[in-house]
């Protein structure tokens, strides 16, 4: 993955910095979970691989996070104040969590267990597409899902991003968490313009903490 990577880097004749998102929990750089990708990458310091085989400045950011980061910044969660709970709905079930604007990072509430399953077995849209459920049926499951979470969490407002964003239509009138759902403005293209944007947040709070040391 290090040497793809890299190669899209040499492609553009990139030279910048570099935010990449991962389906993962990263703290400071390493990555510390696997769900949906190989398991040899729990323990590594993927900030430091990628930013090693690039040679350019990075920042690694959990992939929901950074979908999280762009719909509070210019789609659907911009200006929103209280508790904001993106959930990315794709091969697994991703989650960003912001209060007043300030993410909680790798909150992974996709793995909750709903009747022993976890949630992301149940509800995520490849389990969807996989099981040939019709959008009456998978929308009972997400709503499940979101009604779990708004116990949990009591939400202000609920973004649903992921591929499966496009087509909102199908499944969010289905559902009826109290919770005002709306689909991500930025639609799977979040993630993309997160990762950018988690790089400038890296690099504050760097700052803040040279600051502060």
């Amino acid at each position: 993955m290090a040497r793809t990577v890299a190669e899209i880097a040499k492609h553009f004749k990139w030279r910048g910095p570099i935010g990449c998102g991962i389906p993962a929990v990263v703290q400071q750089g390493r990555v510390r979970t696997a769900a949906n990708i190989s398991k040899s990458w729990i323990g590594v310091d993927g900030a430091a691989l990628l930013k090693k085989a690039t040679k350019c400045d990075l920042a690694l950011i959990n992939d929901a996070d950074a979908a999280g980061y762009a719909e509070m910044h210019f789609g659907a969660g911009r200006g929103q104040p209280g508790v904001v709970l993106v959930v990315t709905l794709g091969t697994g079930i991703g989650t960003a969590l912001f209060s007043n604007g300030h993410l909680v990072p790798n909150t992974e509430l996709g793995h909750i267990e709903i009747h022993d399953v976890e949630a992301e077995a149940l509800a995520a849209d490849r389990i969807r597409s996989g099981e040939d459920l019709s959008w009456k049926k998978w929308a009972k499951r997400v709503d499940k899902y979101l009604d779990y979470v708004q116990r949990y969490l009591w939400p202000d407002l609920v973004i649903i991003g992921g591929g499966v964003s496009k087509k909102s239509e199908k499944f969010l009138p289905r559902l009826s968490v109290r919770t005002k759902v709306v689909p991500a403005k930025l639609e799977n293209e979040a993630g993309i313009v997160g990762a950018a944007l988690a790089y400038e947040h890296a690099k504050r709070h760097a700052s803040e903490k040279r600051w502060l040391d």
